[in-house]
């Protein structure tokens, strides 16, 4: 799985920051490794230098092999908060778009017990 990062202007942090978005996002959706082959990763400051609540956030765009690509977005007060709440977001959708894929409609059948 490729990780690209890409960063707005107001977030600092160079190739430290983008290591260490890198090494939580693989080390999370490692189990979509085979899935997933590019993971684009968007961090942004919404309030630049005016600050506030929940005014950083990170989109999390995922390209799956044979898919259309899927994407999640988390604001939270810090930038590690808002790609670890966006990583745990994508594990939810990527849970449910890869249990659809797998899950057979309905259980087992009932016609195998027999009656009285």
């Amino acid at each position: 799985m490729q990780i690209q990062v890409n960063t707005g202007s107001n977030i600092h942090g160079g190739a430290s920051l983008a290591e260490r978005v890198e090494s939580t996002l693989s080390a999370t959706l490692d189990r979509f490794a085979e899935q997933v082959t590019r993971l684009e990763v968007h961090l942004t400051d919404l309030n630049a230098q005016k600050g506030g609540p929940d005014d950083k956030q990170c989109v999390l765009e995922a390209r799956i092999s044979g898919q259309p690509p899927v994407a999640v977005t988390h604001r939270a007060d810090t930038v590690e908060e808002a790609y670890t709440g966006a990583a745990d977001a994508m594990i939810n959708l990527l849970d449910s778009r890869f249990g659809r894929l797998h899950h057979t409609k309905g259980g087992e059948s009932i016609r195998h017990v027999g009656g009285e």
